[in-house]
């Protein structure tokens, strides 16, 4: 491939995904900021809950991924039936994680928000924080299954090439979560004022809509998609394959799972010096969230292109591909980096909260924006080593990292050092630089170059 036609691949893919998730990104801000109207414990309580759907969103994103990684290459050799296969796979392990996922929120919210509500505070009353939060937990569970049919759907549909619907979908379901917030958390138009559960109850929602959209256009649209043709009439998954992926697979569900659970130790170590930095970590966020999805997006067209050359049996010129990628991602982010560092003073000022909250969270926001291109070359090395089944590799260069060098830096630098917590934020940051490095090497080397299928 020419790298012009090679960027225009893999952003066809991620433009949509783009667009999509900077909407959802854009329109969370909105409703973060909705609800930090309402107080620093109203907007504390619901970011506790947050931040362990974040482990559950990333657990049931590196499920979907483990088959996907076969969806990308069953697509690019053109055999219908192993999509349709790899999407039974996907939504039988979907189902089965959202009903854990809600039994755990159900039966341990108080121990789970409990455990970041530790630190030292004279401004947030803890107790009334974990109240907030367990009436948000106790609506938003009941948002995970629909989110979790909708994530299997949509990413089929991006391995298939179709990243359009599950945009339409997205913006669809964020524009009625923004209405809906707005009438719910506030009480506007004669409904009820029901502040932080009606910020949850919009949020479910918006998935269902968004879920029922995805499900009736895949089939509304079987002439041009293969693999919803008989998709339910023959519910099964041949054993080899099931094999494989759980092979390949369970190695990334994993690493998800301990990624996003070092990312909220870290956060937990964090808060150990006060509880206001849970509150600031939240803006800070909010805002990355909006700015990250740059480089996330354009890391999945990157998976998607990749595995769709190895599926095709391209092997060098997917091996020329990928250091061209990882290159147009870290530029990209170069210049979204700049236009973050810019908003970092402004965007903190909306909140409802303390001077002291607005002042962490602007560092913490500027710090992020700095080390932006260093996220975006280690984040699209990952996909590269993914889009050719190394989960393995990818364990270890991912979620081993986190809590073999992150976790232990972040506790030992709170514990044991008089530094503040902006330099001890930027000093745990700069140790993705490390890990670019790593992963940049065993690209190079090309030990994830390999057809699966």
């Amino acid at each position: 491939m020419k790298t012009k036609d090679l960027y225009k691949s893999a952003l066809t893919i991620a433009i949509p995904v783009m667009i999509q998730n900077a909407i959802t990104n854009i329109v969370g801000m909105v409703d973060n900021l909705m609800v930090g109207q309402l107080g620093t414990e109203e907007m504390t309580g619901v970011s506790v809950v947050n931040q362990l759907l974040f482990v559950f969103n990333l657990t049931l994103f590196g499920a979907v991924s483990g088959a996907g990684i076969f969806g990308a290459q069953f697509y690019g050799k053109g055999d219908a039936e192993g999509v349709r296969h790899t999407f039974r796979f996907k939504l039988v392990t979907v189902t089965l994680l959202c009903l854990l996922g809600a039994g755990l929120l159900y039966l341990f919210n108080d121990p789970l928000i409990s455990f970041y509500l530790k630190g030292e505070t004279q401004e947030i009353d803890p107790a009334l924080t974990l109240q907030f939060g367990k009436q948000y937990a106790f609506v938003i569970l009941v948002s995970l299954l629909p989110f979790g049919l909708e994530q299997a759907y949509a990413s089929t549909l991006r391995e298939c090439g179709r990243a359009t619907p599950p945009m339409v979908a997205g913006v669809v379901a964020v524009i009625l979560n923004t209405l809906l917030n707005y009438l719910l958390i506030f009480g506007k138009f004669g409904l009820p004022k029901m502040g932080v559960e009606g910020a949850a109850l919009a949020t479910v929602i918006a998935r269902f809509v968004q879920c029922s959209i995805l499900i009736a256009w895949t089939h509304a649209n079987t002439k041009t998609l293969e693999f919803a043709k008989g998709l339910y009439r023959k519910f099964s998954v041949p054993a080899g394959l099931v094999k494989q992926i759980f092979i390949k697979g369970t190695p990334l569900t994993i690493n998800e799972m301990l990624w996003a659970g070092g990312s909220t130790i870290m956060l937990q170590c964090y808060s150990m010096r006060e509880l206001d930095i849970l509150s600031s970590m939240n803006i800070s966020s909010t805002v990355s969230n909006v700015f990250n999805v740059s480089f996330i997006a354009f890391a999945s067209g990157i998976s998607i292109v990749l595995g769709q050359l190895l599926g095709a049996g391209k092997l060098e010129e997917a091996k020329k591909a990928a250091p061209k990628l990882i290159a147009f991602s870290v530029v990209m982010c170069v210049f979204v980096g700049m236009v973050m560092a810019l908003v970092s003073r402004v965007f903190p000022d909306f909140y409802n909260t303390t001077e002291h909250v607005k002042k962490l969270a602007t560092d913490f926001i500027f710090i992020s924006a700095c080390c932006m291109p260093i996220y975006s070359c280690a984040n699209a090395t990952y996909f590269v080593l993914r889009s050719g089944g190394k989960t393995i590799v990818t364990f270890l260069f991912d979620s081993c990292f986190v809590w073999v060098v992150c976790v232990p830096c972040a506790y030992l630098l709170v514990n044991y050092t008089t530094l503040g917590i902006v330099m001890i934020f930027f000093l745990c940051q700069m140790l993705e630089a490390v890990k670019c490095l790593i992963g940049l090497a065993l690209v190079k080397k090309g030990v994830w170059v390999n057809t699966m299928v």
